[in-house]
């Protein structure tokens, strides 16, 4: 049986009154917090949202700062800054990346390599890592995209400043290039100036040894933007502050003489100050054109230069290492001295010198001939006779001495020890005993013996000057030049036998300089690339096979102020490839108007200036490509005739 309660009414009351508490607890709780909430927002965290809306309201973008220059000596510019008008995207922004770059790609007329080059760098983007597309526009371009960006998500046209480089290809290896962050290089470094549109940092060269130097302060803007980020007024606006200028010991016109000089050629010319070790000159080419890269180089272009067996991305004056040959004869002079031999005992050439069962050629029959005549004529058999008498250990230290084998305190990005060897080393490195035919050549400079264009510079400017000197790069870091540990005497030979080399019917009779007043002393030396064969020297049209030619030289003879080195590469007639570019080099530096009119002769002959040339040569490699191949032609044939 079940048992019905019946309520009065003060329980149902009492009911009612107490549920009623409860809630109006609970809201009254709710209430407090939520008061007590928005009294911290408003009062601890005022600032903090302050902020925060501030932020929505203000959009603040960073200003990249303008690249310090690069001048010469004489403040003309090297690599400078100029006004232009670019495209980037912005990957966190874009919407549809195929669309977006066919609009840009029509409205940009931008070719093939570039369309390719903007997907692949979007593809590897992080964030807003921003996109180059193009710049150096002109201003219709400009305001062709500026009006259609409703349609064009992450699309960001800025008007900047972009990298200038006016010698072009000349000064590639010297300079360097600037390009955009990369995705790892900004891993390692969060600044939010990295990802910047526009902002590019040192990627090769000085501009990337530099960068430090280079780089300057960032400016700021700040506008008042809506909440779907339209610009309503300009605020406020902090200016970056450029990167001071550096001054570099370059002659920006001998330096760009000396590249055009080189031609067609492969190969470096280095000239030296003999006084202070500043290095006028470093002309490597073929070479590429910074500006190229600088604007963010296509796929094509890059495998032109990639694929050129001349090598154009090698800097062959500091990374370029080859026997320096007779060139080093000079030197092999200077330790014979040293050792005790006296330059007036003669040793009867023949044509060559006997050792053991194996007969060490020489370059022709000189008959009895002393120090200064060998040096004169490069006879291998007085250089064989007396680098054997005194043993290679007694010219290494020599060849050190005057900045073989040696790496310098400069800022560029990479350079090459080369080789001086001696005995220690040999047998460190093959676990073997040097030996006498060994010595022969390296006494000759050949063997083991390697070192590159600028080792050699500065190898003939220390020779002919005397002084111990450290090269230079940046104006306003010279030190002090000491003496060399050599007698005046012993110098004095090798100098005198360098002067007969040019100036009396030697070797390089052919490079005396046209000038009344200055004379040139020299030193020819050939490469080998192919071992002489018994029936004379490996002869081929094969580029590859050919001897590289070098030459060394120093003038005024009678008080040195320049020392260079000139080597190419594969040469048509070895050292004689080199003597005439050195010969127009030092020319220019005494008489420029001879040496342009001697230049322009040349150029007309070889196709034009640098730019035209590469220009050519590009388009000639675009067109390559994109012929079809003798495959393509046949299985297309076949395919309309099964049809």
């Amino acid at each position: 049986m079940k048992n019905n309660r019946t309520l009065n009414s003060a329980q149902q009351k009492f009911t009612f009154t107490r549920r009623t508490m409860f809630v109006g607890g609970v809201q009254a709780a709710l209430g407090l917090v939520l008061a007590g909430r928005m009294a911290y927002i408003s009062v601890a965290e005022n600032e903090k949202y302050q902020l925060l809306s501030e932020s929505n309201r203000v959009n603040l973008t960073l200003i990249p700062p303008r690249r310090g220059w690069f001048i010469d000596r004489n403040g003309k510019p090297i690599a400078t800054n100029r006004a232009d008008f670019r495209v980037d995207i912005i990957p966190e922004r874009l919407v549809d990346k195929d669309r977006t770059v066919a609009t840009l790609a029509d409205l940009l007329a931008l070719s093939g390599d570039d369309v390719e080059r903007v997907k692949r760098e979007l593809d590897q983007a992080r964030g807003f890592q921003p996109i180059q597309v193009k710049d150096g526009l002109d201003y219709e371009s400009f305001a062709r995209i500026s009006v259609r960006l409703p349609d064009l998500p992450g699309v960001s046209p800025r008007q900047g400043f972009s990298r200038y480089y006016p010698s072009g290809a000349a000064v590639g290896h010297l300079a360097g290039y600037v390009g955009v962050v990369s995705a790892e290089e900004y891993a390692q470094n969060k600044d939010p100036l990295l990802i910047t549109p526009g902002y590019k940092i040192g990627k090769e060269g000085l501009e990337k040894s530099l960068e430090d130097r280079l780089q300057g302060k960032a400016g700021a803007k700040r506008v008042e933007v809506t909440a779907r980020g339209k610009i309503v007024r300009d605020l406020e606006t902090r200016p970056d502050i450029p990167g001071k200028p550096l001054k570099l010991t370059i002659d920006i016109d001998l330096h760009n003489y000396a590249a055009r000089r080189l031609g067609r050629e492969s190969g470096s010319v280095v000239v030296f100050d003999c006084l202070t070790g500043d290095i006028l000159a470093m002309a490597s080419m073929p070479c590429y054109d910074p500006n190229s890269f600088s604007d963010g180089i296509g796929v094509t272009e890059y495998k032109w230069l990639r694929e050129d067996e001349r090598k154009p991305l090698l800097n062959k004056s500091l990374q370029g290492l080859y026997p320096p040959g007779s060139t080093l004869k000079p030197l092999a002079a200077i330790a014979l001295q040293q050792a005790g031999i006296d330059p007036e005992e003669k040793v009867n050439c023949t044509g060559g010198y006997r050792l053991g069962n194996r007969t060490f050629r020489c370059l022709g029959r000189h008959g009895p001939i002393n120090m200064r005549d060998a040096i004169k004529s490069s006879c291998n058999t007085y250089f064989y006779a007396m680098g054997h008498r005194i043993g290679y250990d007694a010219i290494a230290p020599v060849a050190r001495a005057l900045g073989l084998g040696q790496e310098f305190d400069l800022p560029f990005v990479s350079q090459y020890y080369g080789t001086v060897p001696d005995s220690e080393w040999f047998r460190k490195k093959y676990d073997k005993q040097w030996s006498a035919s060994d010595t022969l050549n390296a006494t000759i400079g050949q063997g083991y013996v390697l070192a590159s264009p600028f080792q050699l510079a500065l190898h003939a400017a220390r020779l002919a000057s005397g002084l111990d000197l450290q090269p230079q790069i940046l104006v306003g870091e010279r030190k002090k030049p000491s003496r060399l540990k050599f007698s005046e005497e012993h110098l004095a030979v090798a100098r005198e036998g360098m002067d007969r080399v040019v100036n009396a019917f030697g070797t390089a009779r052919a490079s005396r300089l046209d000038l009344d007043d200055v004379k040139m002393a020299g030193k020819t030396g050939t490469s080998q690339v192919r071992a002489i064969l018994r029936e004379g020297r490996y002869r081929s049209n094969d580029r590859r096979f050919r001897d590289h030619g070098l030459f060394v030289c120093f003038a005024p003879v009678e008080n040195p102020r320049y020392g260079a080195a000139v080597v190419i590469e594969h040469g048509m007639g070895g050292s004689r490839a080199a003597a005439p570019v050195a010969k127009d080099v030092l020319t220019f530096l005494y008489d420029p108007d001879q040496a342009m009119a001697r230049l322009e002769s040349l150029e007309s002959a070889w196709g034009g200036t640098i730019e035209q040339r590469m220009e050519r040569d590009l388009a000639t490699f675009r067109a390559e490509l994109d012929a079809p191949t003798k495959a393509d032609s046949e299985a297309a044939q076949k395919r309309a005739e099964g049809e």
